[in-house]
């Protein structure tokens, strides 16, 4: 890829951060009458304006409307993502026990008021970014109060690690789990990847010793224990002893990892933790193009164990495949990075991308069929994943 391939790429994405993305949630799916944004709209762009409202939805839609207006250096984005700031500190937090609610009802009143630690990881890294954008020390502040009941809750400072999810009184729940697809299990990769993704972007801002202590922690917690040292891929669950229950490799989370781990340690302005990582993030996105398909694609996941595969491909997974397949080449200067990144891009252009209705679809088959079937917004479907993808070339393309 020429650095005029590399300009057009980064002009390419701008555009769809702009034109598609962004404006889907802030014409289609902002809820007007009751404030924040609606729960649902279907794989066939059917809006559900009663469907229950996501903590994670909010926090991935504050977080990317709040980058973009800094990244961007945009009003617009900012007066939006002030006004998902205020709906989240109205509806979503538990003024009484502390932390924030994982669901609510469409009028705002809880509907799930559990306290999954992955949920609040990403308040955290929402606030954080929307106090990078606008100043806000009461953003800052209430992520700071997350980071401490995270910290005073979920840390295990027996075996190490955090465990998963707790009552709203805070106590930890018989049903762990972060979704009916996942092991019942009392760690995970997905909870300890966006715990070290949030404490990360708080460190930005906030230099405190007992964050940075944390969050080096957490990436030795990848390098000892979640890390397959045989395979290069992430072992997804484990029991509190750190015993792997899975057989899985998520392709996906792979990727992301690669580049997450990396960032983590240059916020922490660690020379030596990033020498030490850089051959073994390198290993881990190596590990990921083992998901590639023949259009460039990443599969879902694989069984290692049963050999069986989940051949379709994702919306969340292409676009860290971008991000990270980029990384991998600024930190190795192999060509071929770029050329997969270039790949995942055409991909995603060709697959997903909704030019007439807006956003992406959730999926494409191994047949090439689009799924309308999964949700076009949603509870688990937001802006973040491909929204951060074209913020973070916009910002790495110079």
């Amino acid at each position: 890829m020429s650095a005029m391939d590399i300009g057009v790429l980064k002009q390419e994405l701008r555009d769809e951060l702009t034109g598609n993305i962004l404006p889907f949630w802030m014409n289609r799916m902002k809820d007007n009458e009751r404030g924040g944004y609606y729960g649902r709209m279907t794989g066939e762009n059917r809006l559900v304006a009663d469907a229950p409202k996501g903590g994670i939805l909010h926090a991935r839609i504050l977080w990317t409307l709040s980058s973009a207006a800094l990244r961007l250096q945009s009003e617009k984005y900012l007066a939006e993502a002030r006004r998902a700031k205020a709906y989240i500190f109205s509806h979503f937090f538990d003024e009484q026990f502390g932390g924030t609610y994982w669901m609510l009802h469409a009028d705002g009143t809880p509907a799930d008021d559990k306290k999954q630690i992955y949920s609040q990881a990403f308040f955290i890294y929402a606030l954080t970014e929307y106090y990078r954008a606008s100043g806000d020390e009461e953003a800052l502040n209430r992520a700071k109060e997350l980071f401490r009941l995270i910290e005073l809750h979920s840390y295990d400072s027996d075996k190490n690690g955090y465990l998963e999810a707790y009552s709203r009184k805070w106590m930890l729940l018989e049903d762990l789990r972060l979704s009916e697809k996942d092991a019942n299990e009392k760690k995970t990769m997905n909870t300890h990847l966006h715990i070290l993704e949030a404490y990360s972007n708080l460190y930005r801002v906030w230099k405190d010793e007992t964050l940075a202590r944390q969050l080096k922690n957490l990436i030795d917690v990848f390098l000892e224990k979640i890390i397959d040292p045989a395979s290069g891929h992430l072992n997804l669950f484990f029991d509190e002893k750190w015993h792997c229950k899975s057989t899985l490799h998520s392709f996906g989370h792979d990727i992301e990892a690669s580049w997450l781990l990396v960032e983590a340690a240059r916020i922490l302005d660690d020379e030596a933790m990033l020498l030490k990582l850089k051959p073994v993030t390198l290993r881990i996105a190596d590990a990921a193009t083992e998901g590639l398909n023949n259009q460039g694609a990443l599969i879902n996941e694989r069984d290692w164990a049963s050999g069986h595969r989940d051949e379709r491909c994702d919306w969340w997974l292409q676009a860290e495949a971008v991000v990270g397949f980029f990384n991998a080449w600024q930190l190795s200067g192999d060509e071929e990075w770029l050329n997969k990144t270039r790949n995942s891009w055409a991909f995603i252009k060709q697959h997903l991308v909704d030019r007439e209705q807006g956003e992406w679809y959730w999926s494409v088959s191994s047949h090439g069929e689009k799924d309308r079937v999964n949700d076009k917004a949603g509870f688990w479907k937001c802006p973040y994943h491909n929204g951060r993808m074209c913020l973070e070339l916009i910002e790495r393309i110079r």
